[in-house]
């Protein structure tokens, strides 16, 4: 499958990564490949520069955002929450229009520190602001409650049982997404939610997540819903 993957960052390397690992064609944009590939300094998380990423990733495109987005059946926005609408801008509403847009972000604001608040919460949902702007877009919250490792590999904890969500208004999408769960990434249990208003909780839930991870010194953490 063409799939793209927008950001650079420990979310988008570790999603592009393992997307590539399977087969997929993978291009993963940025808002300038030169710029990008041309810093020598490790990211905010002590991945290595994307230079490096790209080195060892050969089958994997940076490209534009534009570029990018008109490769992919799929798009995963792995970009952080503040930069998404201006960034999904730039891909374009023709290169989204149809297609099933994965919205891994979440609107974490770091202006004043950590732990961050949340640029938006209770009323509504960057995961809804992304569907109100590219409304031909068939947009699906996932993802964003875990860090990037356990994404791609939840077996990492326990028998892998935890629980990841869906959220989205087309039902068909929020199918294909869970089924990509199971089969990409090995998610065992899914609950899909209901509609793309319901991606307020989970992204409400990242305001206990950042005490958790505090409070436990990792980011190798879950939930699962014992029903």
């Amino acid at each position: 499958m063409k799939i793209t993957v927008l950001g650079t960052g420990i979310v988008g390397q570790t999603l592009a990564a393992r997307l590539d690992a399977l087969g997929h064609d993978v291009r993963l944009g940025t808002r300038d490949p030169a710029a990008t590939l041309a810093r020598a300094e490790p990211g905010p998380f002590g991945t290595p520069p994307v230079r490096d990423w790209a080195a060892a990733h050969p089958r994997v495109r940076l490209e534009p955002f534009a570029a990018a987005a008109a490769h992919g059946e799929v798009v995963l926005n792995a970009l952080a929450g503040a930069a998404t609408l201006a960034a999904l801008d730039a891909a374009g509403a023709d290169h989204l229009a149809g297609k099933i847009l994965i919205d891994v972000s979440n609107p974490l604001d770091f202006s004043r520190g950590f732990p961050p608040s949340l640029t938006v919460c209770n009323t509504d949902s960057l995961g809804e602001q992304v569907q109100r702007r590219f409304p031909a877009a068939r947009v699906v919250k996932a993802l964003n409650t875990v860090n990037a490792q356990l994404m791609v590999d939840p077996g990492q904890l326990a028998s892998g049982d935890h629980t990841m969500f869906v959220s989205g208004d087309d039902p068909e999408a929020r199918r294909a997404v869970a089924g990509w769960l199971r089969e990409w990434f090995g998610w065992r249990d899914v609950i899909e939610l209901g509609d793309i208003t319901t991606a307020r909780g989970t992204e409400m839930y990242l305001a206990l997540w950042v005490r958790m991870f505090g409070a436990l010194g990792t980011p190798g953490f879950s939930v699962r819903v014992v029903r």
